[in-house]
């Protein structure tokens, strides 16, 4: 377990975040910036994630994709760009000798990239069809499902993939505003880890010198107002029902983001969590179920996911909620609380065998939250909550005010769902 890890502000403002790892020859570099979809206005709506696709078409040094490809394919390496609601991060990972190659390769993309006005003409229709690709595959759609029954007209409601409209109209000009509006060195975190030479700090001042200095744009803060369950059905024939049904939670600042993580996993975070048991093993309704957490820098939720067979949807609402209140209304056994706990743990453990997830841990710490816990300092956390820390949480997010509920399937009637809302 690497508690090893170094911070430093360079000239630039730039945050590096530094990790040894020497029972390794992998190095991973990672640039997070922080910015994403709930940074955009409706008419930009995508950009975010459509800026990270035109990173790789071109850069003043390497002018095609080939070229930006075939950089660190010569040497194995492997890269790849996410978009979240908070964070897009751009990250290459390879042999610790072409730790140079890696480091050129991430900053290249960021610093030099072209924007020709005829590859985002041409890359509109790969972002359509991603976008066409997710509202086919309803396990993934219906995270945009829920967000939007959350959060409505905001921009933490709105798709992190944008609007196929609001795509094909977007033109250069809107790129670089955005670009210069965000991505800049106090916004951006470069995260280097794995086996490391002496001098990393002095290379990523060099290649990272050019970031604009300039305070990037907020965000706009998102509001929650909720007085009674809410619903949102999405129609659409299939075979199988989705849904995910949950409570507004806790933000990544809020005290209790910890036990509600152990509550999660105590009701869905395994194969022998209490949800996976009933849902699937004893009643048979669906193929998976799972709960989760999402928690952001200025909201939070939590909720079950599952895929249910379409005549018998009703019984497994009644039977997630069932166990919602059961948690309320009943302490937990400590063996089970040891049990969720250690899943935590030792889930963490095994990520952290690899230069990537330790590269993301650390990273995403410094970026949301600019205090950055090791992963001991963490697991004090999750040990430290108690069976009456557990109770407590449950009491006050399971509630009718917090309680929400959506749907991808062969549904239009609500009324029997909204019957079903009780907690």
């Amino acid at each position: 377990m690497n508690n090893n890890f170094n911070k430093q502000a360079l000239k630039n403002k730039l945050r590096l975040v530094t990790i040894p790892m020497k029972n390794t020859r992998a190095v991973t570099i990672l640039v997070l910036v922080g910015t994403g979809s709930k940074y955009e206005t409706k008419n930009i709506n995508g950009i975010s994630h459509f800026l990270e696709h035109m990173f790789f078409k071109g850069t003043k040094n390497k002018p095609t994709t080939l070229d930006i490809a075939e950089s660190l394919d010569q040497v194995g390496g492997q890269f790849n760009a996410f978009t979240g609601k908070e964070c897009t991060g751009y990250w290459a990972k390879l042999n610790k000798k072409h730790i140079d190659i890696g480091i050129d390769w991430v900053s290249d993309v960021l610093i030099n990239s072209l924007f020709d006005p005829k590859e985002i003409e041409r890359e509109k229709g790969v972002v359509i069809e991603e976008i066409n690709m997710y509202l086919d595959t309803p396990r993934s759609y219906i995270s945009n499902i829920w967000d939007q029954l959350l959060y409505k007209n905001q921009p933490a409601g709105r798709s992190i993939l944008g609007e196929k409209e609001i795509i094909g109209k977007m033109k250069r000009k809107e790129f670089i505003n955005y670009l210069n509006n965000h991505y800049t060195s106090p916004n951006t975190v470069v995260v280097v880890a794995g086996n490391i030479d002496k001098n990393i700090k002095e290379k990523i001042e060099q290649k990272f010198k050019d970031l604009k200095q300039t305070k990037p744009k907020e965000k706009q803060k998102t509001k929650e107002k909720q007085t009674k369950p809410e619903l949102l059905i999405n129609y659409k024939k299939t075979d199988q029902t989705h849904l995910r049904i949950g409570v507004r939670a806790y933000n990544l600042f809020h005290k209790d983001k910890y036990a509600l993580d152990v509550l999660s996993t105590i009701l869905g975070g395994g194969m022998s969590s209490r949800l996976f048991i009933d849902v699937r093993e004893r009643q048979g309704l669906g193929y998976y179920v799972f709960s989760s957490t999402q928690k952001e820098t200025d909201v939070g939720n939590f909720f079950t996911q599952a895929g249910i067979d379409n005549k018998r949807v009703e019984k497994a609402i009644k039977i997630i909620l069932e166990n919602y209140k059961k948690l309320k209304e009943e302490k937990i056994e400590e063996k089970e609380l040891k049990k969720a706990k250690e899943h935590i743990k030792g889930k963490a453990i095994l990520k952290m065998e690899e230069s990537d997830e330790v590269a993301a841990f650390y990273g995403f710490q410094e970026l949301l939250t600019k205090k950055t816990l090791t992963l001991e300092e963490k697991f004090n956390k999750i040990d430290s909550v108690t069976a009456e820390d557990i109770q407590r949480v449950a009491k006050d997010i399971f509630q009718p005010n917090k309680l929400n509920l959506c749907l991808i399937g062969p549904f239009k009637n609500k009324e029997k769902f909204k019957k079903l809302l009780k907690i």
